[in-house]
C-alpha cells in the first residue's frame, strides 16, 4: 500500500489533532482509509453496519466530547445514508469529519458498481467539501492532501463547528499485501490555527446599552444550548438583580428556578398573555421546542430583538430581529453584567410597570405549573404523558436525558421540570425521528454518567439498527413508548380529522420491541398497567447493563390526557 501512504497519514493526521473516535461501516473501496486508523492503535473504532445508523452514532459521539468524530464508509449508495445524519450535524453544529471512498473521477458515470455523483453530495448541509486528488504520487498531490485534512479539521471544529466531507478516490490495490506494516510517514505535518474569540468594539458596547437603558420590559429567551454552567452564570445575576424574565425550553439546560420561566408551552396561547410583550427581546441557543412560545412572540414582536450567538447564518425565526451579535453566550452576559449601569437602571424604571412585568410572567409560570401538577396528580390510567412524568421525579443524580421527536420532546417541555445535574439532548436541527436511538449509543459509548432514551415506537423501530453496535454501552437505558404508531398525528388539527388517520398517518404496525431486545442481548421490561409503572420503573432502573422498558398506552387515552391538560391548565389562567 506504499502508494496510499498519504491515505495512510490521514490517520496520523486526525491524531495529532485530538481526534480519537472513528465509525467505520463495512466496505472495500474504503479498505485503505479503515486499515490507516484500525491500525494506527490511537482511535476508538466502532463499527455500524448500517450507514445511516453510525452517522447517528457518530453525532452522539461528538456531541459529547465536542470534538469531531471520523466517518468512514464505501463509495455509492453508502454515502447517500449518511446524509441524515450530516443534516442534523450541520444544524445542530456538530463537528464531523467524514471521508467517503470514491473511484477514480474518469470512472464515473461508467455503469461501474458502487458509482454515483459523490462530490458534493450533501450540497449545503457540510462547512465545506473536497475532493481529494487522485494521484497519490506526485509531491505536489501529498501536499495537497495533507492541507486538505488539516483544512477540513478546523474548518469542522471552528465555531461555528459542523461537518465538513472529504471525498477520497481511491485505485485498486487497496489492500495490504500479507505481513505489511502500515504506519504513517515522517511528512505528516500539522498545520495550528491559533485559537481566538471574537469581542464587540466600545461604541458597538455604547450602542447596545443605550438600548438596553430605553427597555422597560427585557426578556431573555434560551433555546437549543449545550451544558455550560459558565455561558450563564452572568445571566442569572442580571436576571435576578433586575427582574428579567428568562424563558427556557427543556433543551436549553438552563438549571435553576429564580425567574426562569419553564411552562410557557401551557400557557403562552392563552388570550390574556398580550401583556407580556417585551420591549426588548435577547435570545440565545439554538432552535426553540416550543411552537407555542415562538407564536406569541410573532404576535407581540419586540420593539427590539437581539440575538446572541457565533453563528453566521441571519436567521430570523420570530420574524422581529434587529440586532445580530455574533458572541458568545458567556462573554455577552459576562461582559453585560459588568457594563451595565444599575443605578441608572433603577432609577429610570417605573417600578409599577417593570416589577409588573416579572411578576407578570411569574404569576403565570405558578398557575400553569400549579396546574399541571395539580392535572398529572389525579391521573389514574397508563398514558405517556403520566409514564414521562413519573419517570423524571424517579431518577436522580447525574444523567444525560436523550429525547426522541415527535411526542417526547413536547411532554418533557411541557412538565417544565427543572432538572438539576442533567443534560437533555434532543435531534432538534432538523426534527427527524431517523436516528434518536443512534445518538444516544453513541453518546452513551463516551459519557461517564447513565444515559436514558425517551423514544416513541415509530422512532425506535425506524433506527433499531444501532442497536447492531456491539458491544452495547452498560449505562444506555432505553424507554421506548408503544402507542401502536405516530401518536402526534392524533394530536395535531389535520390529520386528526381525517378518517385516513390510521392508515397514513398514525401508520398502526402492531409490533413490539421485545425481539428486538432479545436480538441485541439486552434487558428488556415492559408495563401494561398503571399500578406496575412504580415497581417496574425501579427494577428497570436499578438494572446494571443495557436495557429497554416497553410501555404501552392507548393513543387516544394519550390524546384525551394531553387535551385535558391544556384545557384544565387553561382555566386556572
Amino acid at each position: 500500500m506504499a502508494v496510499l501512504q498519504p491515505i495512510l497519514d490521514i490517520a496520523e493526521l486526525c491524531f495529532l489533532h485530538g481526534i480519537r473516535h472513528v465509525v467505520i461501516s463495512p466496505g472495500s473501496r474504503s479498505a485503505a482509509l479503515t486499515l490507516a486508523f484500525a491500525r494506527h492503535g490511537g482511535f476508538k473504532m466502532h463499527v455500524a453496519i448500517d450507514e445511516r445508523s453510525g452517522g447517528f452514532i457518530g453525532l452522539g459521539i461528538a456531541q459529547e466530547t465536542r470534538i469531531p468524530v471520523v466517518l468512514i464508509c464505501t463509495s455509492g449508495s453508502a454515502v447517500y445514508n449518511l446524509a441524515p445524519a450530516i443534516a442534523e450535524a450541520y444544524f445542530q453544529q456538530v463537528p464531523l469529519i467524514v471521508l467517503t471512498a470514491d473511484r477514480p473521477p474518469e470512472w464515473i458515470h461508467q455503469y461501474d458498481g458502487q458509482t454515483i455523483y459523490q462530490s458534493g453530495i450533501f450540497g449545503r448541509h457540510v462547512k465545506k467539501f473536497s475532493d481529494l486528488p487522485a494521484d497519490y504520487q506526485h509531491k505536489d498531490s501529498v501536499w495537497a492532501i495533507n492541507r486538505l485534512i488539516n483544512e477540513a479539521i478546523h474548518i469542522a471544529s471552528t465555531e461555528p463547528s459542523g461537518p465538513v466531507h472529504v471525498n477520497v478516490p481511491i485505485r485498486e490495490p487497496f489492500y495490504p499485501t500479507p505481513g505489511e506494516i502500515l504506519k504513517p510517514s515522517e511528512k505528516v505535518r500539522k498545520i495550528t490555527k491559533a485559537r481566538h474569540s471574537s469581542v464587540l468594539s466600545s461604541e458597538t458596547w455604547h450602542e447596545l446599552l443605550d438600548e438596553w437603558d430605553s427597555a422597560r420590559r427585557i426578556l431573555i429567551a434560551v433555546g437549543q444550548s449545550r451544558n455550560e454552567p459558565e455561558s450563564w452564570r452572568s445571566l442569572y445575576k442580571i436576571s435576578e438583580e433586575l427582574d428579567i424574565p428568562v424563558v427556557a425550553d427543556c433543551i436549553s439546560n438552563l438549571p435553576g428556578n429564580v425567574n426562569i420561566i419553564r411552562h410557557h408551552d401551557l400557557f403562552l396561547s392563552h388570550e390574556k398573555t398580550e401583556n407580556l410583550r417585551p420591549d426588548l427581546l435577547i435570545t440565545t441557543g439554538l432552535s426553540f421546542i416550543s411552537k407555542e412560545l415562538k407564536q406569541f412572540l410573532r404576535r407581540n414582536p419586540a420593539v427590539m430583538h437581539w440575538h446572541i450567538g457565533e453563528e453566521t447564518l441571519l436567521a430570523d425565526p420570530l420574524q422581529s430581529l434587529t440586532r445580530i451579535i455574533p458572541v458568545s453566550a458567556a462573554y455577552f452576559f459576562d461582559n453585560l453584567f459588568e457594563k451595565i449601569d444599575y443605578q441608572l437602571f433603577v432609577e429610570n424604571s417605573e417600578p409599577d410597570n417593570d416589577s409588573a412585568y416579572l411578576t407578570s410572567w411569574l404569576h403565570h409560570e405558578y398557575l400553569a405549573g400549579q396546574g399541571q401538577e395539580t392535572y398529572t396528580a389525579k391521573l389514574s390510567t397508563l398514558n405517556d404523558f403520566s409514564m414521562i412524568d413519573s419517570f423524571i421525579k424517579l431518577i436522580n443524580g447525574s444523567y444525560q436525558l436523550q429525547i426522541g421527536n415527535s411526542m417526547p420532546i413536547r411532554y418533557v417541555n411541557a412538565l417544565g421540570e427543572n432538572l438539576e445535574n442533567v443534560t437533555v439532548r434532543c435531534n432538534r436541527g432538523t426534527s427527524g425521528i431517523d436516528g434518536c436511538l443512534s445518538t444516544a449509543i453513541g453518546a452513551a459509548l463516551v459519557s461517564e454518567i447513565p444515559v436514558y432514551l425517551l423514544i416513541g415506537d415509530v422512532s425506535f423501530l425506524y433506527d433499531r439498527n444501532g442497536l447492531l453496535v456491539k458491544p452495547l454501552p452498560d449505562n444506555l437505558k432505553i424507554i421506548v413508548l408503544n402507542n401502536d404508531g405516530g401518536n402526534i398525528f392524533r394530536m395535531i388539527e389535520g390529520p386528526s380529522g381525517v378518517p385516513e388517520l390510521e392508515t397514513f398517518f398514525e401508520t398502526k404496525h402492531g409490533m413490539n420491541a421485545k425481539r428486538t431486545a432479545e436480538d441485541a442481548g439486552i434487558a428488556y421490561f415492559s408495563i401494561k398497567e398503571f399500578s406496575e409503572m412504580s415497581q417496574v420503573l425501579n427494577i428497570f432502573n436499578n438494572t446494571s447493563s443495557t436495557a429497554l422498558l416497553e410501555v404501552f398506552s392507548d393513543p387516544a387515552e394519550n390524546k384525551r390526557v394531553w387535551k385535558g391538560l391544556k384545557a384544565f391548565v387553561s382555566e386556572k389562567l
